[in-house]
C-alpha cells in the first residue's frame, strides 16, 4: 500500500499482488479458499496480459525497466503454474534476457 500526505488527509492507494492479478487474467471460477487447497491453476495466458499486469504493478516492483518487471511477473507465473502463449514461462524470460522479445 502505498500512502501519500497532504497537508489535510491522507490517501492510501492499492497495488494487488502479481500472484493475484496473474489469477484474475486466467479467469478462473471463484473457490472457496477455507475448503478448496492446493489448487493448480493450469492455464494459459498471453504475453499482452502479463504486460498490462506490469503496468499495473509498475510502482511498486525494483526493477528499472518495463522488461525487469516483466521477468519478475513471468517468474511469478511460473510459480502459479500456469503457461504464457503456450510456453513455459521461463523460456520467455531467457529469450527477453537473449534480447529475442522487447
Amino acid at each position: 500500500a502505498v500512502v501519500s500526505t497532504q497537508s489535510t488527509g491522507a490517501t492510501v492507494s492499492v497495488v494487488p499482488s502479481a500472484g493475484s492479478l496473474i489469477i484474475k487474467a486466467l479467469k478462473e471460477p471463484h473457490r472457496d479458499r477455507k475448503k478448496v487447497k492446493n489448487i493448480s491453476h493450469s492455464g494459459n495466458i498471453t504475453m499482452d496480459d502479463i504486460i498490462e499486469i506490469a503496468r499495473t504493478m509498475r510502482p511498486r516492483p525494483g526493477a528499472r525497466y518495463l522488461s525487469g518487471t516483466c521477468k519478475e511477473i513471468l517468474g511469478t507465473a511460473q510459480s502459479v503454474g500456469c503457461t504464457v502463449d503456450g510456453q513455459p514461462p521461463h523460456d520467455l524470460i531467457d529469450a527477453i534476457n537473449n534480447g529475442d522479445v522487447e
